[in-house]
């Protein structure tokens, strides 16, 4: 099965016109199949969502604004990092935040946004079914009524509420990977894009990467380009020429991930600066949507030689994966003359963190980064929270009427 979803992204994320150079006779010979499932789903995408128009399918509402962070395509568009950001935002304005999650191949981002948002007011709410998650965490805790929800006014911004009471009341909801959840209505469509690599060759999955057509985007009331320091100007250019096509007035904004330590998996109170790889022989290891961002990075800070093994998305780690990796890393003692440092990803760790004490006697450490916005045309990290306090001002107005 692993090796079927690498021979699938492949053909994913190769252009149609580079198919016959780039690709395999084996892999030119599941086109087809792909072709006629993608024309089926792209159906499928296209009934479901004329159901919801005509309201033969109804959407829950939640008496609270719903912020939607979602993406176009699959994996790699920082979806869950801008989560965390959004969340940490709102609970420094005082706004107690839920995130609704589905908790997908064992939770690993559920559990790091647990992780890192320890001490905060936030709430994470982990369920397929979003709407059922979050009316029990509203009848739970209850919840902030807009009309007294002053932190959406901008009067209350780095402020905590009066009392621990209000402060436990749920003011927001964010909705992580949601854009395609269509049964939970939203107030904002935040929609997040890979800048490095889009929208691959523009198909429908599985022929290609996209959960809806292009199209899709003149729901966003946000654009943001992830990984926009690592995306030629060429690229970003182009990017953003699609998106006015689709949308004119499309405010898009540009994030990066940034490196900020290392930790030890069989100590994760061991922290350790960048600079502890500094011309040392690294082996990456992951599983997530978009490992060359990650490779990248780790290139950037300073490691001597950077090799890599990569997983699909979300791949639970396995005592033959272990092996696989000591090999790997065998290998390079010899190729270097000196033993290598293994490197995984936090979201890798959370998943399952045990499995990945066994590489003695490797050092084994994990990459933690955060999201910043990339200052760029005018577009920093204060101007896209005052886009998000005027959109959810407007939202709160909205309910308020008459």
């Amino acid at each position: 099965m692993e090796k079927l979803r690498r021979l699938v992204s492949q053909i994913a994320h190769t252009p149609p016109s580079e198919r016959h150079t780039n690709l395999p006779t084996s892999q030119l010979s599941l086109i087809p199949l792909l072709s006629f499932a993608s024309s089926l789903y792209g159906f499928a995408v296209f009934l479901r969502h004329r159901f919801y128009h005509l309201g033969l399918l109804r959407q829950s509402r939640l008496p609270v604004p719903v912020i939607s962070v979602g993406n176009l395509t699959w994996g790699g568009n920082g979806k869950t990092p801008m989560v965390e950001f959004i969340a940490r935002w709102l609970a420094d304005s005082g706004i107690s935040p839920l995130i609704l999650t589905r908790g997908y191949a064992g939770g690993d981002e559920a559990k790091m946004l647990q992780m890192h948002l320890l001490g905060t007011s936030a709430k994470i709410g982990v369920g397929a079914n979003r709407a059922a998650t979050a009316t029990s965490f509203l009848e739970r805790y209850s919840y902030m009524d807009p009309c007294i929800g002053s932190c959406f006014k901008g009067r209350c911004s780095n402020q905590k509420m009066g009392s621990n009471l209000e402060s436990d009341k749920i003011g927001a909801a964010i909705l992580d990977d949601g854009m395609q959840h269509l049964s939970l209505w939203r107030d904002i469509e935040i929609v997040m894009i890979n800048g490095m690599n889009p929208w691959g060759n523009k198909k429908l999955l599985p022929l290609g990467p996209l959960r809806e057509p292009l199209a899709a985007l003149c729901r966003a009331d946000i654009v943001v380009l992830h990984h926009a320091d690592l995306a030629d100007n060429e690229n970003i250019n182009a990017i953003e020429s699609t998106l006015k096509k689709i949308k004119e007035s499309m405010p898009v904004f540009f994030t990066r991930m940034a490196p900020s330590y290392f930790f030890k998996v069989k100590d994760n109170s061991c922290k350790l600066p960048l600079r502890s790889v500094d011309n040392t022989v690294v082996l990456c290891v992951s599983a997530i949507g978009f490992a060359n961002a990650f490779v990248q990075g780790i290139e950037r800070i300073g490691a001597l030689q950077v090799d890599r093994l990569d997983f699909s998305d979300h791949h639970l780690f396995q005592i033959k994966d272990i092996e696989s990796i000591r090999t790997r890393l065998h290998i390079l003692q010899a190729k270097f003359g000196s033993k290598p440092v293994v490197i995984f990803t936090e979201k890798d760790y959370y998943r399952e963190p045990e499995i990945l004490k066994h590489l003695d006697p490797f050092e084994v450490l994990v990459l933690c980064s955060e999201l910043q916005i990339v200052p760029r045309k005018g577009h920093t990290e204060v101007s896209y929270q005052d886009l998000l306090r005027q959109l959810l001002e407007a939202k709160v107005s909205g309910i308020n009427k008459p």
